[in-house]
């Protein structure tokens, strides 16, 4: 069944940024409009509501009802958003690998999407959490990247051929640049994620007794003046100057305020864990 998302109320929902057609200062501003407005969130994975991938049960949560979401909602949603603006864009997988050692193989439960444009491959994610990048990323390696937020770039290991061909043990790693030094944020190989392995990856990530997203309630946005993620109990500020600051809430009504007020959500709207989730 085709789906046609409601652009002006999307457009709406993330301020109105000011489009002037399918070309890359307006993807830009879409990016970062989005990671602004619609803040990453798992607060239905951990209190066991089932998550939908179909775009208009996504449309519903994150514009209509306004939610945020984790990659499947998100990317799949602003997948559709870009289509329907004329842009081409073809969704891809990845392995997550924030606070992951090389030597660990996380599943490839990541969505984030493609972008051609005027002869060049761009990345888009809106879906990573507290480093969902605030532009569009050149597809170039070792080139660093400004961004309204933290610098970016691309690496390879293995052997590649213009980004065509790769040797079977190839990766590319896509990294962020905060706290004095580079980190992984994931790793991809270009390989497409159909819609199969979407649901395949969604199902895992949401109700598999495994997935982190299960145990750990995390809420992230970008701000103008850096971002602000709230990962258990515990809210982190970090400026754009590259200072943190994580403090402890110490009570539901807290949490629910925070919520609230740094990321624009309901308490009307959400189911909450027990525990709060775990803060480690």
């Amino acid at each position: 069944m085709s789906f046609s998302p409601d652009i002006a109320s999307y457009l709406a929902r993330i301020g109105s940024p000011k489009l002037s057609g399918p070309n890359l200062e307006s993807l830009h501003r879409i990016a970062a409009a989005h990671v602004q407005a619609i803040p990453f969130e798992n607060l239905d994975v951990v209190g066991g509501i089932p998550i939908s991938i179909d775009p208009a049960q996504i449309q519903e949560k994150l514009i209509h009802r306004r939610r945020g979401g984790y990659c499947f909602e998100q990317n799949t949603f602003l997948l559709h958003v870009l289509t329907t603006l004329g842009y081409d864009v073809a969704p891809m997988s990845a392995r997550v690998r924030i606070d992951r050692a090389r030597d660990f193989t996380p599943p490839r439960t990541h969505l984030c999407l493609r972008v051609e444009l005027d002869g060049r491959s761009w990345i888009v994610d809106v879906g990573v959490g507290g480093l969902s990048p605030t532009s569009a990323l050149a597809l170039e390696l070792e080139v660093e990247q400004p961004t309204p937020h933290e610098p970016r770039r691309f690496l390879a290991e293995g052997r590649w051929s213009s980004l065509d061909l790769r040797s079977p043990q190839a990766r590319l790693f896509h990294q962020a640049y905060f706290g004095g030094t580079w980190h992984d944020v994931y790793e991809f190989t270009l390989e497409p994620m159909p819609l199969i392995d979407r649901e395949v990856a969604n199902w895992y990530t949401s109700t598999h007794p495994a997935s982190h997203f299960r145990s750990t309630m995390m809420v992230a946005r970008a701000t103008a003046q850096g971002r602000i993620t709230l990962r258990g109990t515990t809210l982190t500020t970090r400026l754009l100057s590259g200072t943190s600051e994580s403090r402890t809430l110490r009570s539901r009504d807290e949490v629910l305020e925070v919520l609230s007020r740094d990321f624009g959500l309901s308490s009307s709207e959400l189911t909450l864990p027990p525990d709060l989730g775990r803060g480690d």
